[in-house]
């Protein structure tokens, strides 16, 4: 009985069991891709910057970099800069068993000397990219000798009589603390078969490649099996960006592309939630619309001033208000004359539905312009004095308002309702429209008015327009931002 008691799981729950763990498996999975996405890109940067940080790497890491030098790069140590420093650790210690003015010492002080020279005439920093490592190195050898030449400075540095007078001890502290490193910066690279530096990266990046191959051919199949309609090429398509994460770049030769490895890289931590980069995505876009509305409205408008400035100017507008049946044909698409409709469809309006309620405020207005038309007669307040008249001028008036509006308000409506009073109304709009236009014919200062036109125009965009991009955009910005978080609060208090 404690067993049939029991209650039991639904189907429909161990379903959402079943979809919660799938769920979470595939989370897991997906941020582990996203890691191994985001390493290989740290590897990528790391493998594109070892050549002009390696001096930087020595300092910190000097085993791992010389490592990763000599096993992937090509890199081996210089032979002249190896057999320059040798020389000068000889020196120490035959220095240290004979003294400098021993004929060994000496003869070794000789071939730095001649090294030197040839190390300044010969550069041999200059296919390591490193010739500014030599500047550096001459420069403190001159101001440590007080000399112009760097040839100078290193012959009198290696100078038995100067190494005796100075100190060889502090001397050669002073070359192993100041000139030694910087030497050692220097390295040869090995010239591979195609003609270019020997670059063995591809070793390490190919794994990935792999990687990242047979993980887009799993989604493909598992795709391909779940949905009858969707094939492979489909599957590639969704996922574009994981092909950056597959070419071989640096097999390729085109270490540089890589970087583009970025994308897939992103959009990995976005979809796994590994990192939340919504508020920085969000950010970027409203920074970028803002932008991009500012330009696009400071384009348009500045568009439309020059467009109607080249219209006044050619005299286009003028004729189309005075001659509008000449020139070139005027597409109608209604079929109709829009203008005279729109008015007849505005004046109904204003008829039949504005001017009823707005009545008593017209009556009232006339009422009191009536009524200070009287009083500022001659003889008007000593008539209302007389016995028996009382408030018999201002009931008068008010029926005098009454009678007149009603008069008007109906002459109006029957204006619009009776066909002849129409047709003369339109007469009234046209003889209007065509006498204004003589006038603008028979007066010469039409040209005086297009300039007028023109110069009004050009000064809306110098003092308006051409200042939006200057002024607006922090403001736009601004409001735009505030409009996003008033807009995400209501979402939130709404939820």
């Amino acid at each position: 009985m404690a067993a049939l008691s029991r209650p039991r799981k639904s189907s429909n729950s161990r379903e959402f069991s079943k979809f919660d763990a799938h769920r979470t498996k595939s989370l897991w999975f997906e941020r582990l891709m996203a890691t191994v996405a985001l390493l290989n890109l740290a590897l990528v940067i790391g493998d594109l910057s070892y050549i002009p940080l390696r001096d930087l790497y020595l300092r910190f890491l000097p085993e791992v970099t010389t490592w990763y030098g000599e096993t992937f790069k090509g890199i081996e140590p210089h032979r002249f800069t190896t057999n320059y420093l040798e020389t000068v650790d000889e020196l120490e210690q035959q220095a240290s068993q004979t003294g400098l003015t021993s004929p060994e010492a000496q003869a070794i002080l000789a071939d730095l000397q001649q090294q030197s020279a040839a190390m300044i005439a010969e550069n041999p920093f200059q296919l390591a990219n490193r010739s500014g490592n030599l500047e550096r190195i001459k420069n403190t050898m001159r101001d440590r000798m007080n000399v112009d030449s760097a040839t100078d400075a290193f012959t009198a540095f290696w100078d038995v009589s100067h190494l005796s007078r100075a100190g060889f001890p502090g001397e050669i502290a002073f070359f192993n603390s100041e000139i030694r490193p910087v030497i050692e910066t220097n390295f040869f690279r090995r010239i591979a078969i195609h003609g270019g530096f020997e670059d063995r990266f591809w070793r390490i990046d190919i794994w990935f490649n792999l990687l990242f191959g047979l993980e887009l051919l799993a989604r493909s199949i598992y795709l391909d099996r779940r949905y009858k309609n969707f094939t492979w090429r489909d599957a590639i398509l969704w996922r574009w960006y994981d092909l950056l994460l597959i070419i071989p770049f640096s097999a390729l030769r085109l270490p540089w592309l890589a970087l583009s490895r970025v994308i897939p890289a992103v959009i990995r931590i976005n979809q796994s939630n590994l990192i939340n980069l919504d508020p920085i995505q969000n950010s970027i876009s409203r920074f970028v619309i803002s932008q991009v509305a500012v330009e696009v409205t400071e384009i348009v408008v500045l568009r439309i001033i020059d467009q109607t400035q080249a219209l006044v100017r050619d005299g286009s507008i003028t004729q189309s208000l005075l001659q509008p049946a000449s020139g070139r044909r005027y597409i109608d698409v209604s079929g109709m004359n829009d203008l005279e409709v729109l008015s007849q469809r505005l004046a109904a309006l204003t008829v039949y539905n504005v001017l009823p309620q707005v009545k008593p405020e017209l009556d009232a207005l006339l009422k009191h312009t009536v009524t200070q038309a009287f009083d500022r007669a001659p003889g008007y307040q000593g008539f209302k004095q007389l016995p028996g008249i009382g408030n018999l001028p201002d009931q008068v008036a008010q029926q005098v308002v009454a009678q007149l509006s009603a008069n008007l308000y109906g002459a109006v409506k029957g204006s619009l309702e009776n066909e002849t009073g129409g047709e003369k109304t339109k007469v009234l709009i046209d003889k209007f429209g065509e006498s204004f236009k003589l006038q603008l014919k028979e007066n010469e200062n039409i040209e005086e008015l297009e300039t007028l036109v023109v110069n009004f125009l050009e000064e809306v965009k110098l003092n308006y327009v051409k200042r939006l991009a200057n002024e607006d955009i922090d403001r736009l910005v601004e409001e735009r931002y505030q409009l996003y978080n008033v807009t995400q609060g209501s979402l939130e208090s709404d939820r």
